[in-house]
């Protein structure tokens, strides 16, 4: 009997940042590395004989919790990848549902029937995962695998193997959590379900107390999310300044290459002014009515996008001591590295790391 743990990759940026990812390349998040470190310990005791990964960064990412743990070489496999959502590709899911609530509705719902340009359709990517994995278990007859695939991509599988039709796949089959390990058998000719979706590692003492209770809750993935315009025509510069005002900020705007209206539906709730080609963030602004909704992750997302674009690995922003905005940028992942003008400098490495 051949024994797989399945596993979902740990959260990246498109999770927080309600960016499709699809096979569009990102990052984990500073939450998705310490999934991994909890994963790492669920797995100590674990006999591994082999690891494989979908190829994209993410799931290469989180398979380091084994592989390396585990002294065993990482299989990259194409086969595993997340489904291709086309011309979703990078986009956020609040453009993605304003421009395409039917299909948005059918992609987590109705399984059988999305289908957008350039995109791969669920029937294909079932039929990729399953042959893949069937494969892998061929060629490692006997053994213990660890492979590392993706939320949806495992979602259809899963629900393949236990009789449930791609049409009730969205009602029946639930996406696991971020690291969630299913265990699956091999006999030779069948794979068969043992369990699905546990991440117990998740509820240790030591993964939660990393959560810190008290921090705002911040939705992703399919939840309801903003979609970006460039803030320009008439009036734009008031608005501009009246948000620099607004948050406190003294003199005027600072000039910058990248200024975007972040819109929920069709309302303005908030606005990121920076400089991309540096990765200097000047203003990420919610309006007060649309604060504490996991809202101002998003502005984040974008500046990381854009500076990505422009081949940067770092943002900075500089606040006054004592601003309130440095317990969120903490949050965040950022760090203070020096003083510009009187403030504090605060930076962020958003570089993949070239070892993984």
């Amino acid at each position: 009997m051949t024994t797989i743990y399945l596993i979902r990759h740990a959260e990246a940026e498109g999770n927080l940042y309600r960016i499709a990812q699809g096979q569009h390349e990102s990052s984990l998040t500073d939450r998705g590395w310490r999934q991994v470190k909890a994963l790492e310990h669920r797995f100590a005791g674990v006999h591994i004989d082999a690891v494989y990964a979908s190829d994209l960064y993410r799931t290469r990412a989180t398979a380091t919790a084994i592989y390396r743990a585990h002294g065993l070489p990482l299989h990259r496999c194409p086969g595993l990848r997340e489904i291709c959502v086309g011309d979703w590709e990078g986009r956020t899911w609040g453009d993605i549902a304003r421009a395409t609530p039917q299909a948005m509705a059918d992609f987590g719902g109705r399984m059988d029937r999305w289908s957008i340009p350039g995109a791969e359709t669920p029937a294909e990517v079932l039929a990729r995962v399953r042959r893949t994995v069937e494969d892998i278990a061929r060629e490692n007859p006997g053994k213990t695998l660890a492979l590392f695939s993706h939320g949806y991509a495992i979602r259809l599988l899963l629900a393949d193997l236990q009789g449930i039709s791609l049409r009730d796949t969205g009602e029946k089959s639930p996406t696991g959590d971020n690291t969630a390990v299913s265990l699956l058998e091999w006999d030779g000719e069948r794979l068969r379900v043992v369990w699905q979706n546990d991440n117990s590692h998740l509820k240790t003492p030591a993964y939660l107390e990393g959560e810190r209770p008290g921090r705002a809750k911040r939705a992703f993935a399919l939840e309801p999310g903003l979609w970006f315009r460039p803030l320009e025509g008439p009036g734009a510069a008031e608005r501009l300044s009246a948000a620099w005002a607004e948050a406190g900020e003294p003199g005027p705007v600072p000039g910058a290459s990248l200024a975007l209206e972040g819109l929920l539906e069709e309302e303005l709730a908030g606005l990121l002014h920076m400089a991309p080609e540096t990765g200097r963030i000047y203003l990420a602004y919610i309006r007060p009515e649309f604060r504490r909704r996991g809202l101002g992750i998003q502005l984040l997302g974008q500046a990381v996008l854009h500076t990505r674009a422009q081949g940067g690995e770092e943002l900075s922003a500089a606040l006054f001591p004592g601003s309130p905005g440095e317990a969120y940028l903490r949050d965040c992942g950022f760090a203070p590295q020096g003083a510009a003008e009187g403030r504090t400098l605060w930076r962020k490495h958003i570089g993949f790391d070239p070892s993984v």
